[in-house]
């Protein structure tokens, strides 16, 4: 399996000094501190391709090292263990991973990795950007904060389709007759699997899943009809972004947000006026009492929606009630 990943091609380190090692990967993806328990000697490798917005790095220090980095700002780590055992210092927790196993580093997740002296990784680095795009194009519902991934490892058995799919993309850009076009379609692809793959904090219903959501944001319109309900209160209720709760809306409602609220006020403004039980003295309070401010704009949506003025459906309430 080790093999897949980067032939000699993308070879840019063999038997070099470690820190030489360590400059590159700074300058090329991510920033870190390399502190080694012992002398250093000349047994680090490296190779390296850049993929579209993708860098995949192979690498080993040699001996054992340890990288110590605040965060990643703006990046995500993909990083495949081939040899040897690496392991992750979390604020509560230690994960060790051998050989086989897979772990995401999340941007800002402050890192304390170890490795023997055998470790060899295999690195994706995949900018922030690329995986909010990929939400927007599967329509996958994004939450307000930063898409972040379970700090849980992965066997290689398990992301086999995975490992596959980042084989040929490593074959392809080192073929050289790979379009830049291609590249950026093979970026999309290992993103969108990622996200299918493994465990994070951005829903991937199906659409009943979505409907399921849209109805309780639709239950608490109703709730608090009389409130000043804007697209910005929805998402913060929902917790999701703006462009989520638009797509949701234009899936489920066929419209934005605005209108959808604009006309459930309109239907609680008819029933209350078609209502002969309603003791209505102020059809100008019932309308502010639903937020219709503008009383002229208020008329003329009445109108179109239901074909009359509201004081003619208040006089076609009373000729029925006669």
């Amino acid at each position: 399996m080790k093999g897949f990943f980067l032939n000699d091609s993308s070879r840019v380190f063999t038997g070099a000094n470690p820190f030489e090692v360590s400059d590159f990967v700074n300058r090329h993806v991510g920033s870190h501190q390399l502190r080694m328990s012992r002398s250093h000697d000349s047994s680090a490798s490296l190779q390296h391709r850049k993929v579209g917005a993708l860098d995949l790095c192979r690498l080993s220090y040699g001996t054992q090292a340890r990288i110590i980095s605040e965060g990643l700002p703006d990046i995500y780590h993909v990083q495949f263990i081939l040899r040897g055992h690496c392991r992750y210092e979390l604020s509560r927790d230690s994960l060790s991973l051998p050989a086989g196993h897979v772990l995401v580093i999340n941007p800002d997740d402050p890192i304390d990795l170890t490795y023997s002296e055998d470790c060899e990784k295999f690195i994706v680095k995949i900018p922030t950007g690329m995986l909010n795009e990929a939400c927007e194009e599967h329509r996958w519902f994004k939450p307000n904060e930063r898409i972040k991934f379970n700090q849980v490892p992965y066997q290689f058995t398990e992301l086999d389709s995975l490992i596959q799919l980042l084989a040929i993309v490593c074959q392809e850009a080192e073929s050289g007759l790979a379009t830049p076009q291609m590249l950026q379609h093979y970026n999309r692809v290992v993103t969108g699997k990622l996200m299918m793959m493994l465990k994070h904090n951005v829903c991937l219903d199906n659409p009943a899943g979505h409907s399921v959501c849209f109805d309780r944001l639709a239950q608490y319109i109703d709730d608090h009809i009389k409130d000043n309900l804007t697209a910005e209160s929805l998402a913060a209720y929902a917790k999701m972004s703006l462009r989520s709760l638009y797509l949701l809306f234009e899936k489920n409602a066929r419209t934005t947000p605005k209108n959808y609220i604009r006309q459930k006020k309109l239907e609680r403004v008819y029933s209350t006026l078609m209502d002969p039980v309603q003791n209505i003295q102020n059809i100008t309070a019932i309308a502010l009492d639903y937020g219709f401010t503008h009383l002229g704009r208020f008329s003329e949506i009445y109108k179109a929606t239901y074909g009359m003025l509201p004081s003619e459906s208040l006089r076609k309430r009373q000729s029925r009630s006669e």
